[in-house]
């Protein structure tokens, strides 16, 4: 493992030495002795395929260059403390693994989640004290829970399991801590990516045992994620309706997952869908369908070093979110900082595409751009919406992992 491969070619071995120093003189503070080890788990990029995991669908995501970072020890008393830079310590009682209603939404909900879905499995482990800093983009949708949850589930899996979970099994317990514990309706796409690192086509036909195809960035090209702010607090009734309103338009055909949906049967029989379930859900369907074959496209494009081929269907996943998906901007709201975005990246970009990141309704939007573009769009983005809101980031090779602290 060399330190580009997780931080991309920006990777600076200066910086990681400071972290590295800096957790570690807080972890013997905190404990008054040495960390075991170090813990790095990524934030990932969604890169086609939105919202389409929760109804088994197909999917590109990337881990990408940022990370939480964190010193690790094991404890003898039974416990899991957790000190992370900017937030509150908290502690989660092994013995005491049971779902609280008062943590929902909060970040002990997810470490408690991990730990019990672990359990549950049948694994035994002990605590262990954890110190972190993060270098993930708050507020930028690139899974700063996911990268959390994934941080537990690496943590236990090494120090306590002899690595016996596979990256699967780790996206599985981390998205159980999101959507129980947390309170997140989520699919998979955001653990998958994070869990297995790189950049992958996944297809969640079967969540349990998705089909996983490792592929290779386009060469010449840069990710760069613009935060176009508002917050994602209040916006979890809007992401729970993407995934009803799919479910009701698989209903209309007896079906629970519209992956189980024949598409062909389902545009012969679009009025009745329509009328059934409604306008909005029989478009988010659409979607669906669509955005599968996109993703298909993508992949493809991908695996032919066709980087115009993947750029249209990135650009295509980008208008099906805004027309056919519609969660660019949140119903009733004449704030649309997503669709100033794209338009506006429209306008600048000469050889690249723009799509919607993640949940969508506030936050983000990807580009990816010949290198040649990326410091003058991310200049103008940064005019627009603040030059601490625009980042670039490469793909990475490790998803959540232990690594050397005087890794260079």
């Amino acid at each position: 493992m060399e330190l580009h491969e997780l931080y991309g070619a920006a990777a600076d071995a200066q910086a990681f030495s400071a972290r590295i120093a800096k957790l570690a003189g807080i972890f013997k503070e905190k404990t008054g002795r040495e960390p075991e080890g170090f813990y790095s788990s990524s934030g990932r990029a969604e890169v086609c395929g939105n919202h389409t995991d929760h109804n088994h669908g197909k999917v590109v995501v990337a881990a990408i260059s940022c990370d939480i970072l964190a010193a690790v020890g094991k404890r003898e008393d039974g416990t899991i403390r957790v000190y992370s830079e900017g937030f509150a310590p908290f502690c989660v009682k092994l013995d005491d693994l049971a779902a609280k209603k008062a943590e929902k939404g909060k970040s002990v909900a997810l470490a408690r989640g991990v730990a019990n879905a672990v359990a549950e499995r049948g694994f035994s482990f002990g605590g262990f004290t954890v110190v972190s800093d993060s270098t993930v983009f708050r507020g930028a949708g690139v899974s700063s829970s996911a990268a959390f949850e994934l941080l537990f589930a690496e943590i236990i899996n090494d120090l306590y399991l002899g690595g016996k979970l596979s990256a699967v099994d780790k996206a599985i317990v981390s998205q159980y801590a999101e959507n129980v514990y947390f309170g997140k309706p989520c699919g998979l796409l955001d653990q998958s990516g994070i869990s297995l690192g790189g950049i992958n086509k996944i297809d969640f036909k079967d969540p349990s045992a998705p089909l996983i195809d490792s592929l290779l960035p386009p060469k010449g090209y840069s990710l760069v994620i613009t935060n176009t702010g508002g917050s994602h607090a209040a916006l979890t009734s809007h992401y729970a309706a993407i995934k009803s309103e799919m479910h009701a338009a698989a209903q209309c055909f007896g079906k629970e997952f519209l992956r189980d949906v024949d598409e062909a049967e389902f545009y012969a029989r679009a009025a009745k869908v329509k009328d059934k379930a409604g306008d909005r859900a029989f478009l988010r369907a659409c979607h669906f369908f669509e955005e599968n074959r996109r993703v298909d496209s993508a992949a493809a494009a991908l695996q032919k070093g066709d980087a115009q081929g993947f750029l249209a269907a990135v650009e295509g996943s980008g208008r099906s979110s805004l027309v056919c998906l519609q969660n660019c901007f949140v119903p009733g709201s004449c704030e649309q900082p997503i669709v100033v975005a794209m338009h506006m990246s429209d306008r600048i970009i000469k050889d690249g595409a723009v799509r919607l990141h993640g949940g969508g309704f506030a936050g983000t939007v990807l580009a990816y751009l010949s290198e040649n573009e990326a410091a003058g769009y991310a200049a103008e983005m940064g005019k627009l919406f603040g030059e601490e809101n625009v980042f670039r980031a490469d793909v990475r090779k490790y998803g959540a992992c232990r690594v050397d602290g005087s890794l260079l």
